[in-house]
């Protein structure tokens, strides 16, 4: 008798569970942030004195952080084939580095928004900055739960457990990845 429990490998589909499970999160989301991307498009094209109040965002700080958020995706891919490979550490590894990068783009992010609203620029100053906020800290939200999920991933992986969880989490990052993808051209950009 195996120790997985039965959901782990049991699929209709031939897709293991975990990742149809992951999938259907990730096309959850993609409404979430298409709805607000598209409606923040649909504003922009209306309100031209948004270039003027994204003229504002600290291009450097979105700049730093997309390249944080693509190296902990390279750091992500690194763990999944280190899982492949059964190597528990060099996986392990990979993950605190992943996590690493989400703290760095926190850090990042964090002294982006002191400094945004120390110059008056808060989410009630006009429909841009609650875009912004909103779209950015939603973002944020999802960077801090991957980060948790990849921590409790990288705990049973130490312990040569739930590998395949691995692959589940680097999914997930990716997807954090490609929505960061879309939101620093159009509110870091696009002026």
């Amino acid at each position: 008798m195996s120790d997985k429990p039965i959901a782990t490998t049991r699929s209709v589909t031939g897709i293991p569970t975990g990742r149809l499970a992951i999938w259907w999160i990730l096309a959850s989301e993609i409404f979430i942030f298409g709805g607000l991307i598209v409606t923040y498009l649909m504003f922009r094209f209306h309100h031209d004195h948004w270039t003027a109040e994204a003229a504002h965002t600290n291009t450097w700080a979105g700049a730093i952080n997309t390249f944080v958020l693509l190296t902990s995706s390279l750091f992500a891919v690194l763990a999944h084939a280190a899982a492949e490979r059964k190597d528990t550490e060099r996986a392990f590894k990979f993950l605190w580095f992943t996590i690493a990068g989400a703290g760095m783009f926190l850090v990042v992010k964090s002294y982006e928004y002191t400094t945004e609203i120390s110059h008056g620029f808060h989410m009630f100053r006009d429909v841009f900055w609650s875009f912004y906020y909103t779209a950015t800290g939603l973002h944020a939200v999802h960077v801090i739960a991957g980060a948790i999920i990849m921590a409790i991933v990288a705990s049973a992986v130490r312990k040569g457990k739930e590998l395949q969880r691995v692959e589940y989490i680097g999914i997930y990052w990716h997807f954090v990845d490609v929505v960061w993808i879309f939101l620093f051209p159009l509110l870091y950009i696009a002026k």
